[in-house]
């Protein structure tokens, strides 16, 4: 017999049910509302565009759906969500502004150890107008600072996967989040004032909404 409450199961659990019954929706429904701030959130900070990202968000739950029948459980639903929600995102960015992540000229090897810099953004995000202030200066960074900053430090990805999801190599990608966190802390904190050196995962929840 069905449980009329799936909301208290976790992430695995709603997965295993969706797995054996695909004809009750709920756990599905759990897992959209669970799960679609971080997705539409990083979604709207990564293409820069209000209006798609809604667009993105669900397809990548729809992604998600079909295919749920082939997740094996070796990595957390979470996980497994948000790379497909980086491949979707960035594939986008391919098909709408072509290749992404040019204009920077990679540093040889030797520069690596140099290129390491404390995450930009602080994690304790207090109402909507700091959220906001993130996103709109997130907006003011070109695609090549941005898009890194953001896989990094919002999606927790390491520079190994960054640079082999974006095609450069692994100095190239720790520049490239070293100006973009340096030009985040220029533009988000005032001359004057206390720098900020909190994590970056507060993307996550910046400008997230419902999705219809």
């Amino acid at each position: 017999m069905r449980s009329n409450d799936v909301s208290a199961l976790s992430d695995e659990e709603l997965v295993l049910r969706l797995q054996a019954d695909r004809h009750d929706p709920r756990p599905f429904e759990t897992l959209v509302r669970r799960h679609q701030g971080f997705v539409l959130a990083n979604c709207r900070t990564i293409s820069r565009s209000p209006s798609d990202a809604e667009d993105l968000a669900q397809e990548v739950f729809v992604k998600a759906y079909f295919g749920l029948r082939r997740f094996e459980h070796r990595a957390q639903f979470q996980s497994w969500l948000r790379r497909i929600k980086v491949n979707h995102c960035l594939n986008f960015l391919r098909k709408t502004r072509g290749q992404v992540m040019v204009g920077l000229t990679e540093t040889g090897d030797a520069d690596i150890a140099e290129l390491s810099t404390p995450a930009s953004i602080d994690t304790t995000l207090d109402g909507d107008d700091e959220r906001q202030r993130i996103v709109a200066v997130l907006d003011t960074l070109t695609e090549t600072l941005r898009v890194p900053l953001v896989l990094r430090d919002a999606d927790g990805m390491s520079y190994e996967e960054i640079a082999a999801q974006l095609g450069i190599g692994l100095s190239a990608v720790k520049m490239r989040i070293k100006r973009g966190r340096e030009e985040f802390r220029k533009r988000y904190q005032p001359e004057g004032t206390e720098r900020i050196d909190g994590e970056f995962k507060g993307a996550e929840s910046a400008g997230a909404t419902q999705l219809s």
